[in-house]
């Protein structure tokens, strides 16, 4: 599982998306006090999807797109470069043995927007809050 989460962090640097936040992208949960705008990515759900005669890895991976401004011009502008990296993306997934998991697809799923309070440094502050989820499917065999 690590070198699918290092594949779509790879995916992501020197581009868009990572500039338009700063480079401040983190697996799980961000750090306390962090500057916004930010994205987090997890894996939601990791399962078995085995044939007869290939091993693979069935995947649902979130991303959450956190944004202060009251706008929506910055979230939907890191969201439209995400989806432009990650919509049927062709990833390179490598084993670190000479080898590579072969990517299947990378399909976006779902788009929730949510408004949420949080407490900053300054105090509570209303933060956009956007989940897209991924379906990732990826031959490990």
């Amino acid at each position: 599982m690590n070198n699918i989460l290092a594949a779509i962090y790879s995916n992501m640097l020197e581009t868009e998306v990572y500039d338009r936040v700063g480079g401040r992208i983190y697996l799980d949960q961000a750090p306390d006090g962090i500057e916004f705008p930010y994205i987090v990515y997890f894996i939601v759900t990791g399962n078995p999807d085995n044939t007869f005669s290939e091993k693979m890895e069935s995947i649902i991976l979130q991303f959450s797109i956190f944004s202060l401004q009251p706008g929506p011009t910055e979230i939907i502008g890191i969201y439209y470069y995400l989806k432009t990296l990650f919509d049927d993306c062709d990833l390179t997934i490598s084993r670190g043995e000479g080898t590579d998991n072969v990517l299947i697809w990378c399909k976006r799923q779902n788009l929730t927007t949510m408004v949420d309070e949080v407490t900053t440094p300054s105090g509570t502050a209303t933060v956009k809050h956007w989940a897209i989820d991924y379906s990732i499917l990826v031959r490990t065999d």
